[in-house]
């Protein structure tokens, strides 16, 4: 029944069109199993990020001051006595930093899980800056008494298990050691320092200084919580992505590594300089900035890219297939072509398994060889000629190379793929320009 509808070359044409939609199901089986394996990278990197630290965001300490304020108020008694009786409320006022420097100095490293591997770091990080002196009067002013005894400083840091040292800070003349514990504000979470301040210096901006040691996985990123943070990262890691609310205002990649530099004013996020507890302080995570030490290629998104152009590659090479049937009057049959469909779709699945274990340039190049090696030997002896064979494996070999220039070439890739596919419709249609289809159609064969 199946050889019948091949008769014609209609018929056969639209056979190998089908074929090559068929072809969808054990492509689309490749990509799901490329799915999971991703999913697994992903969970390796999770779990690895559990034991060393995950990605860490940090920022200047934040001022936390107690203000009471006193209502009076008054009542009677009877027709001839008043009383006055006083009540008090606290608030727990936050006051951002007026100028804060963020010095950041990350040594990367490559931690394996399994198979699996994931960029971490650790990352020496000293932060000082001040208040100033008109946002520290500023809590006073609204007729509320500062608790300047029972202020302290919350320092945001988003992993405390990757807290390898940190220092004592010093707000103006007192040091103080940070406390356990962790406390969220809005949607960010610190960690506290007891930080009384001398009214008599409150007429004046009040330094602070601190350092400390983060252990992170793969993303470094700071937060501007100061009217003008600024920040310097430098690293030896060769391939930093930036990212975030802000891109540096100045940076350098090269062999040696990167150093990056960004300054943010006040007015250029998304939150007040202060605020009350009672009051949200907005998304304070949303205007972090910062640096992902990302992997030179990532494996699997190669594969999902190379799975995407893979109907392309069947369809051209069943083309190539029916073309030397055509030109040379041979006949092919349809399971020949399901065999060739299923060796093009095996190479998807052995381009993963090796790439998980070799890299993925390397693991293309053998599972590109074989496939070609394979289906060349076949059409040899399919056509019952070594030299069609040989013919066949080098146009394939042909078509991955091209089909590796579209995996890698991230900015070009549509060019190239476009330029390809209208070459390949070209030469089709050159080569078949004398063809008679209606003589193939009726012709005995």
């Amino acid at each position: 029944m199946v050889a019948r509808a091949f008769q014609g070359s209609t018929t056969k044409v639209l056979g190998i069109a089908l074929l090559a939609l068929l072809m969808l199901i054990p492509l689309a089986q490749v990509d799901g199993l490329v799915a999971e394996r991703a999913g697994r990278a992903r969970e390796a990197s999770e779990t690895i990020a559990q034991r060393w630290g995950a990605a860490q965001l940090i920022g200047p300490p934040m001022l936390v001051v107690p203000v009471v304020h006193e209502q009076v108020s008054e009542r009677w008694i009877d027709a001839k006595h008043r009383v006055s009786e006083t009540s008090r409320t606290e608030t727990r006022e936050y006051l951002l930093a007026g100028r804060a420097a963020i010095e950041a100095k990350l040594a990367p490293d490559v931690r394996s899980y399994g198979i699996y591997e994931s960029v971490v770091y650790l990352a020496d990080v000293a932060i000082e800056g001040n208040f100033d002196a008109a946002d520290l009067a500023s809590l006073a002013a609204d007729g509320g008494i500062p608790q300047w005894d029972r202020a302290e400083l919350r320092l945001p840091v988003a992993d405390v298990r990757g807290i390898r040292r940190l220092s004592a800070v010093r707000l103006g003349g007192h040091e103080s050691a940070f406390a356990a514990g962790t406390e969220a504000i809005g949607d960010v979470t610190t960690i506290g320092a007891a930080a009384p301040i001398d009214p008599a210096s409150i007429g004046t901006a009040v330094p602070f200084s601190l350092s400390l040691t983060l252990a992170g996985t793969e993303r470094f990123a700071a937060l501007p919580l100061a009217r003008d943070t600024r920040v310097h990262a430098t690293s030896p890691w060769p391939n930093p992505g930036f990212d975030g609310a802000f891109l540096p205002a100045a940076h350098r990649v090269d062999g040696s590594g990167f150093e990056a530099k960004w300054q943010v004013l006040e007015v250029n996020r998304r939150f007040a300089q202060r605020w009350s507890g009672h009051e949200s302080p907005g998304a304070l995570a949303g205007s972090a900035f910062g640096i992902t030490l990302t992997q030179p290629a990532d494996t699997y998104q190669q594969n999902v890219r190379a799975g995407k152009y893979g109907v392309l590659f069947i369809a051209l090479t069943f083309v190539a297939f029916f073309l030397f049937e055509v030109l040379r009057r041979l006949r092919v049959h349809p399971v020949q072509y399901l065999l060739i469909g299923l060796a093009l779709c095996t190479f998807y699945v052995v381009l993963l398994a090796l790439s998980e274990q070799i890299g993925f340039a390397p693991a293309y190049a053998v599972a590109a060889a074989a496939v070609a090696l394979i289906v060349g030997g076949y059409s040899g002896a399919v056509f019952a000629t070594r030299r069609a064979g040989a013919a066949l494996g080098a146009l394939l070999a042909l078509i991955y190379a091209l089909l590796y220039g579209l995996v890698v070439s991230e900015d070009y890739a549509l060019l190239m793929g476009s330029l390809a596919l209208l070459g390949a419709v070209a030469a089709l249609m050159y080569l078949t320009r004398r063809v008679d289809w209606y003589a193939l159609s009726t012709a005995p064969r």
